[in-house]
């Protein structure tokens, strides 16, 4: 259940339409909603072509090592096998490719840096002839030193697990073994230090979080017959993949044709290139469509993950709860290639303070290269691990102040005018301390719902569930509160922007939009909103959305919170301007019929041009007739810049966002079982055009925010850097039985530099619901409990 507020703080832009069916402000159906939750949606592992072959990925079994020898022949003799490829086949001089840092090897070089690299790859007639024939290759290694963490990454002896590098970090980091580093220096965080009546420390210990989509990493190559490549895959950033694709195929950006097919699921984890450039290798080798899907075990290995961290944070406070300073420290395991991690360190350091006023500050926020599986994007994208360790120390300042632990951040909650450490001003709605209250004041669930039952109880209600390990003996309540802050968009100076193409003909009769963009609709609802727009502003019906594709402008990433800004912002745009281009055709047309031709405010309304005083002009049909209006725009957010890589001063962010979580556990503090009763949410989201899709984007969210507190970690031997539990067995998410009710408060105050007022929101509710549910834990138990996942044994001490 959501409960809405438009408040009068800041001024949406216009919204021409009020009255078009289906347009901003409905919560219409998802077009491929039905579609997925009966099983008939295509996805891209369901691409099929005549004469197909599989390709398969011989991936390294160890962490760290020289390879002295590879020995394909075997694999090369197999009855089906078409084609083995490794380094020495790959056709250009380009040979590694990456997000920002090309260090990425296509395949591995000489050496191998991370448990599952990519070796070798086999296309075959048949999956499994391909999975038997990678096993037929035999390679020699010879195992290196290895580097797993902080100490070992920086020791005086270190192995560099990139020497020589050049990128454009490269000058300004203390060692090569760490990507970047990004310092924030505001005030003088020592004296004010002294200021403090209470001083509170700690250290906190983040784990690595998979994104564990639903749908593999899968794709489908098609060799063209001018030389080039057609691939149909599931992405985040077409136009970013094309531009890493290409130079490795030795092939021009207009010869590789990409087309986005059908997407199970993203969060981060399909910004970077998993299987793209090895199908369309394989495709050029064998002149045959190939198709590659990962198993769920490859797809631990084929995508990066959320960094684990370790935080260590300082708080100070006066006696009246006024904070004083912060200084914290943060290290990012980036693992063996860079990945986003440079933009995840600017991330962790700039909102390593949380939505609080603090004017002295001293932060550190650096991400090392290590033999650990790679780590890059993941929804929230660095405020995520700093959001967990700053909460934690604001229930630490409270209780030592004796303090109401909401209260406390109330009264030192950012506002509107508020000066970041970055030295920014937050110039939009901030409604900190209001969503704060709004969970605090929301009616607590019943206690012990199990006892009142009876006979009739649930024992799923209980910790432990259906294995019927207790019966509430043992089992406290706890109830814990946290507040995020999110950036929109991409920062630091990346030329951000989006594309879309729109087209306005009349078919049948009937005035028809058709919406292109390269936009990657990976379950966010894009697809949905756009149509929304083009319904809003041209004032039809009937609205195609074309399949994305890189055959229009970029639309950038689906990540940071973006599309419905960006993408969103320019087909608004552009459709704003086919409305023009068919006011200007109506008034050439129709202009001497009619005085309101030139002097009255004309708007767009099912199917005809109105003036504002309601009266109906023409149809769109018959001003256009035979005429199409076709046009592409670009639309970009104000310009941000990079932080100064000694202060960290800079406007870095286009937009900040804002949720608050109150959890309600109770804990099984025998057996260390946690039961989540609930997590109600308060989030300010701008402008929800789409009510339905808020709500949803908010509750998932949350449940993934949810996971990493109590049971997702990707567990790496710290002795040999190999993933233990790469499988859905041994690796937990939340099930329907785990995710407890979601009560969403919405909150609508307009940013004026938006789009409709809106405001970016996929990733805050994943900051606050993971410290939520921590802080709740604490409070039942009276344990610190300083690391993710929590699990039984720190609950039992049995660790």
């Amino acid at each position: 259940m959501a409960n809405t507020r438009t408040a009068p703080s800041g001024t949406p832009t216009k919204v021409t339409q009020k009255h078009n069916k289906g347009g901003i402000g409905e919560s219409t159906l998802r077009p491929d909603g039905t579609l997925k939750v009966t099983g008939e949606f295509a996805y891209s592992s369901d691409m099929w072509h005549e004469d197909m072959l599989w390709g398969q990925t011989l991936r390294s079994p160890v962490a760290h090592a020289e390879i002295e020898n590879i020995d394909i022949s075997e694999a090369l003799a197999m009855p089906g096998v078409y084609s083995v490829l490794t380094y020495a086949d790959l056709p250009a001089e380009m040979k590694n490719y990456g997000l920002e840092i090309q260090d990425t090897p296509v395949l591995a070089n000489g050496r191998v840096r991370h448990h599952g690299e990519p070796i070798a790859l086999v296309a075959a007639d048949h999956p499994e002839t391909a999975r038997r024939a990678a096993a037929k290759i035999k390679i020699d290694f010879k195992e290196l030193p290895l580097v797993t963490d902080e100490a070992s990454a920086l020791a005086e002896d270190a192995v560099l697990l990139h020497p020589g590098r050049d990128d454009h970090h490269a000058g300004h980091v203390p060692h090569p073994n760490i990507v970047h580093r990004q310092p924030i220096i505001r005030g003088n965080a020592d004296e004010a230090a002294k200021k403090a009546d209470v001083i509170v420390t700690g250290e906190y210990t983040f784990g690595m979080q998979d994104q564990a989509f639903l749908g593999p990493e899968s794709g489908l190559a098609v060799p063209g017959e001018d030389g080039g490549v057609d691939l149909y895959v599931a992405t985040q950033w077409l136009h970013s993949d094309l531009k890493q694709i290409a130079p490795v195929l030795g092939l021009p950006e207009e010869k590789v044709r990409m087309t986005l097919s059908g997407v199970g699921g993203a969060f981060g984890g399909r910004e970077d290139i998993s299987m793209q450039i090895h199908a369309c290798l394989l495709a050029l080798a064998t002149n045959k469509p190939v198709k590659m899907v990962y198993n769920r075990f490859e797809s631990f290995f084929g995508h990066v993950h959320r960094h684990p961290a370790k935080l260590w944070y300082e708080h100070g406070a006066t006696k009246d709860g006024k904070i004083t300073h912060m200084k914290c420290r943060i290290v990012l395991d980036g693992g063996a290639y860079a990945s986003a991690s440079p933009a995840v360190v600017g991330n962790a350091s700039s909102l390593s303070v949380g939505p609080y006023v603090i004017d002295d500050v001293d932060i550190e926020a650096i991400a090392l290269y290590t033999n650990n599986p790679p780590c890059g994007a993941m929804r929230g994208f660095g405020a995520v691990q700093a959001c967990f360790a700053y909460e934690a120390q604001m229930d630490k300042l409270a209780a030592k102040l004796g303090m109401d632990p909401v209260e406390f951040r109330q009264l030192n909650a950012m506002e509107q005018g508020t000066i970041m450490p970055t030295g920014q001003v937050v110039d939009s709605p901030a409604p900190v301390a209001e969503l704060l209250r709004r969970v605090k004041e929301r009616p607590l669930p019943p206690e012990r719902q199990w006892e009142s039952a009876g006979e009739g109880a649930d024992v799923r209600a209980l910790p432990g569930g259906l294995s019927n390990t207790t019966h509430g003996e043992g089992v406290v309540r706890g109830v814990g509160y946290a507040v995020g802050i999110k950036n929109v968009g991409f920062s630091e100076g990346f030329d951000d922007y989006s594309t879309a193409r729109v087209r306005l003909e009349v078919i049948n009769g009937e005035p028809v939009a058709m919406v292109h963009t390269a936009m990657a609709e990976v379950g966010q609802g894009g697809v949905t909103v756009h149509a929304q727009i083009a319904r809003t502003e041209l004032g039809v019906t009937q609205v195609t959305i074309h399949p994305a594709d890189t055959q229009v402008g970029s639309a950038g990433s689906t990540s940071a919170s973006r599309q419905t800004y960006m993408t969103g912002g320019a087909v608004k745009n552009t459709c704003e301007a086919v409305r023009e281009k068919l006011l200007e055709i109506g008034r050439r047309k129709n202009g001497s019929y009619h005085p309101a031709w030139a002097h009255a405010e004309l708007v767009l309304e099912g199917g005809k041009v109105v003036t504002d005083g309601g009266e109906v002009l023409a149809d769109i049909a018959d001003i256009l007739e035979d005429e199409a209006i076709d046009i592409e725009l670009e639309f970009r957010h104000r310009p941000t810049e990079a932080f100064d890589l000694v202060t960290g001063q800079g406007n870095g962010h286009v937009q900040y966002t804002f949720a608050a979580h109150r959890a309600v556990v109770e804990v099984d503090t025998e057996l260390g079982l946690v039961k989540v009763v609930e997590l109600a949410t308060a989030q300010d989201v701008g402008k929800a055009l789409n009510m339905l899709s808020v709500v949803g984007q908010i509750q998932g969210g949350t449940t993934q925010g949810l996971g990493v507190a109590v049971m997702e970690e990707i567990i790496v031997d710290p002795k040999t850097a190999k993933v233990r539990n790469p499988s859905f067995t041994d690796y937990l998410i939340p099930t329907i039985l785990d995710t407890p009710t979601i009560p969403v408060d919405v909150l609508e105050l307009a940013d004026p530099n938006a789009p409709y007022g809106l405001r970016g929101l996929g990733e805050a509710p994943t900051l606050s619901s993971t410290p939520a549910v921590l802080a709740a834990i604490r409070q039942a138990t009276g344990l610190e409990l300083n690391k993710t996942p929590i699990r039984p044994e720190a609950l039992t001490g049995t660790l």
